[in-house]
């Protein structure tokens, strides 16, 4: 395991002149640890790109503030399974002196890095995982969820679709902490909207053939097939219901989870006219367009996902806190810290982070453009609406999180 580790390492330049090390910080160097999915399902909406994010943030952080000390970016394939998360981490902790963990999509690792993250006073700021049990029963303080989660997920697509008429679901969902938490926070904002789920099954994670639960939906004759999935998963389950013909048949497909890189794959053909929540769109300002233009090259011509969106914004927002702090050796006074400062980054703009460890700022509500809207390549979103801030994510009285003082 340590053999493999240190093959995925990498440097990241030392941001300003490196000068000598500082007392305040742990070992002199500030390391950074990416770990996410390098070469399966997650690896276009993380991977690589993430890492780039990460950097990114430190040399942009160290033009406006002179750093003196080294900043370190290592990062690591959990291939999606806890136990390598789990064993990859507490390396990173307790052998190589990481400070803090960014990224971590697959729920299941997500929530196993946090516990550790406790446990050792770290910092984990989680932008690729969605389970809002992490801001929930699962909080901690050394724990920030930043970019989106379940509930923010389901708020704005579920909310948009039965209230346009999509009263009756079935879900097809991705047997693990993610697919669970998606489907249950989904299910109960169409229940209390007056929907109906008319039915539900789990494939195993990562799926390849869904023709069977594919014709379970279909079956089920519910108006909506909720796809409590991503990445790959999600765009072969949209693609193999095209071969049903299940759109063509008077039933809608609702991704609950999608990433531009899973349009982008899917073609504007076979995705137009999909609605989903999503947190950041490359073309949305000129910030985020001026960030995808030094991206894309970089990152196989791809534009950046949310997900590497948000690692650059917390990653920026992290060096602040630790600037300010002056030292990076306790990590819960570090999140404390974070906590206590507005968050103001080119990407997110300005937000706040709640006692309880969610990053709060506006989600989006998208449609898939249809072939002859889209004016040039990846231009392939258009908003229906804006969830602002305030009603953007669980509030906070409701999450049962055992940071939050009554």
């Amino acid at each position: 395991m340590r053999s493999r580790v240190k093959t995925l390492m990498a440097f990241a330049a030392c941001c300003g002149a490196a000068g000598a090390a500082h007392a305040e910080y742990s070992d002199g160097v500030i390391k950074i640890g990416v770990m996410n999915d390098q070469s399966g399902l997650y690896a276009d909406l993380s991977g690589q790109g993430s890492v780039w994010a990460a950097r990114k943030a430190i040399e942009d952080f160290c033009k406006t503030t002179k750093c003196h000390d080294k900043i370190e970016v290592v990062f690591a394939d959990h291939q999606n399974k806890p136990d390598i998360g789990s064993n990859v981490v507490r390396q990173w902790y307790d052998v190589d002196k990481v400070d803090v963990v960014v990224d971590v999509p697959t729920s299941s690792v997500a929530l196993a890095v946090s516990n550790i993250t406790k446990e050792k006073n770290k910092v984990f700021l989680v932008s690729g995982a969605a389970a809002s049990d992490l801001t929930g029963k699962a909080c901690t303080p050394n724990t920030i969820h930043w970019t989106y989660d379940t509930w923010a997920l389901a708020n704005g697509t579920g909310n948009a679709i039965v209230k346009t008429g999509g009263d009756t679901w079935f879900f097809i969902t991705a047997d693990y902490a993610f697919g669970h938490a998606l489907e249950r926070d989904t299910a109960a904002v169409v229940e209390k909207n007056g929907g109906k789920v008319l039915g539900k099954v789990r494939h195993p994670f990562p799926g390849q053939d869904f023709s069977s639960f594919l014709l379970q939906a279909q079956a089920s004759k519910a108006k909506i097939i909720g796809l409590a999935n991503a990445g790959s998963d999600t765009t072969n389950a949209i693609k193999q219901a095209a071969e049903f013909g299940i759109v063509e048949g008077g039933q809608n497909l609702a991704g609950l989870l999608v990433f531009i890189t899973d349009v982008h794959a899917l073609g504007l053909k076979t995705s137009q006219g999909l609605i989903f929540t999503e947190a950041w769109y490359w073309d949305g300002n000129d910030n985020n367009r001026a960030f995808a233009k030094e991206f894309g090259p970089a990152n196989k011509g791809n534009m950046p996902t949310m997900v590497q969106a948000g690692v650059y914004s917390a990653v920026t927002h992290y060096l602040k806190a630790v600037h300010e702090l002056k030292s990076d050796a306790d990590g819960a006074a570090v999140v404390a810290k974070m906590k206590s400062m507005p968050t103001d980054d080119k990407l997110f703009g300005k937000g706040t982070i709640r006692q309880d460890g969610r990053k709060i700022h506006d989600m989006y509500l998208f449609e898939v453009k249809k072939p002859s809207e889209s004016k040039a390549p990846w231009d392939y979103y258009k908003v229906r609406a804006t969830v602002p801030a305030a009603e953007a994510f669980r509030p906070i009285d409701q999450g049962e999180c055992p940071l939050v003082k009554k």
